[in-house]
């Protein structure tokens, strides 16, 4: 047993250049795990239907190379065809095409008029952005004349609500293994979860810290996993956004600390730089709240301060992932917020996700631990120190991009 953990310990301090490369790469468009995102406006009025799609100018960029002005008529002229209606097998007329709408500073909007063949077996389709972002989501509000009202997702592989169904919630009638598939796919597809996990592996230098860290982890997003879906917290998407991506940064600026043996440094730029934002909110600069982000600057630099000084942070880590796990567990619990969560599935809902969500995590952290043996197979490993410093200045930049980027979007 004393061989698996020497071989375990020499695993995750040589080889986490694989694990690095893979989830910076997936990082390339950006936008990482911030959510893309449409709403449309459904009024059915038995074979008439009226629709307006209602684009936010984030989803708008992504139309055109880097700077470029897109005009109205070209986010019209994209949307023509891609929402569409159907009554008994047959595709709804839409006589005017896709016609743009005066608009706001934040959004686009595009109105479409469906007459349709009857009233019956109506399907609504909607296939635009998946092209460009396949886990984009169009949130939709249907009216039906007569006062029924549908709330449904349009998803790259759920393209057509069919309203003759009654517009049921999938996730009623999904298996206990479709909830656990949810809460892999949120760590496959969330890069800035895979970049968290990078940091806690990199600030572990034993298989004891490794253990400690990712418990503390486990227990702070399962707590507010819960919370948040039962309705006890609601905290604001846009500001948990946010601070997923500052606990990226921190991971990485804690190793920076320990490394250089200058924790004040490092704890007075992390927590400078967050004071300075404070600031700037009371200002009017915009970004998150001045009472947030001032008591997030305090936390990182007292924590970076604290951390750094210590012979063995390991049981000081346990509280601080722990923390950050909390952080993480509201960016979990964002995206089953957005559905019309089923109350008399909750309990097994969470169950599911939450164990996806597990499995994601060691999944991916196996995998590194087999590329990092066939790197030292090899002899293509790197050493420790080299791949540390890399990788954490990498977490500092990326993290802090995107905290800005997500603090003032």
């Amino acid at each position: 047993m004393s061989r698996l953990a020497q071989a375990f310990r020499s695993l995750a301090r040589k080889g986490l250049l694989a694990m690095a490369v893979a989830a910076f790469g997936l990082a390339a468009p950006a936008l990482a795990h911030t959510r893309s995102e449409t709403h449309t406006d459904w009024q059915i009025n038995g074979n008439h239907i009226e629709t307006t799609v209602a684009i936010p100018e984030l989803e708008i960029k992504r139309l055109g190379p880097p700077g470029a002005i897109i005009s109205n008529a070209e986010v019209a002229k994209y949307f023509s065809g891609k929402v569409t209606a159907s009554a008994e097998g047959k595709p709804c007329a839409n006589p005017g095409g896709s016609k743009a709408l005066a608009s706001t500073s934040q959004f686009r909007r595009v109105a479409f008029v469906f007459d349709c063949p009857s009233a019956k077996d109506i399907k609504l389709g909607f296939t635009a952005f998946f092209e460009l972002v396949p886990s984009h989501t169009d949130f939709a509000q249907i009216q039906i004349a007569g006062g029924e009202f549908v709330e449904q997702l349009f998803v790259d592989d759920s393209r057509v609500v069919d309203l003759s169904a009654g517009g049921q919630n999938p996730l009623k009638s999904a298996s206990f293994f479709k909830y656990i598939e949810m809460g892999i796919m949120h760590i496959f597809t969330g890069v800035d979860h895979q970049a968290f996990l990078v940091g806690l592996v990199l600030i572990s230098r034993r298989l004891k810290d490794l253990l400690f860290v990712v418990t503390g982890f486990t227990i702070g997003h399962s707590c507010t996993l819960a919370l948040a879906v039962t309705g006890v917290l609601r905290p604001h998407a846009e500001y948990i956004d946010a601070l997923v991506a500052l606990t990226i940064a921190m991971v990485g600026a804690e190793n920076i600390a320990v490394a250089t043996g200058k924790p004040g440094i490092v704890a007075a730029g992390m927590g400078g730089l967050l004071v300075l934002m404070a600031i700037g909110h009371v200002l009017g600069l915009g970004g998150l709240p001045t009472l947030l982000t001032l008591g997030a600057g305090i936390f990182a630099a007292n924590y970076l301060m604290i951390s750094g000084h210590l012979q063995n942070a390991a049981r000081v880590r346990l509280v601080v992932t722990l923390v950050f796990g909390l952080i993480h567990g509201f960016g979990f619990a964002a995206g089953l917020l957005e559905m019309q969560l089923p109350k008399e599935r909750l309990a097994e809902l969470l169950v599911g996700f939450n164990l996806g969500v597990e499995i994601g995590q060691v999944s991916l952290v196996l995998t590194v631990i087999a590329l990092t043996a066939l790197l030292m197979k090899l002899k293509l490993s790197l050493p420790r120190p080299l791949v540390v410093d890399v990788c954490s200045a990498a977490l500092v930049g990326i993290g802090l991009f995107w905290f800005l980027g997500r603090s003032y979007a």
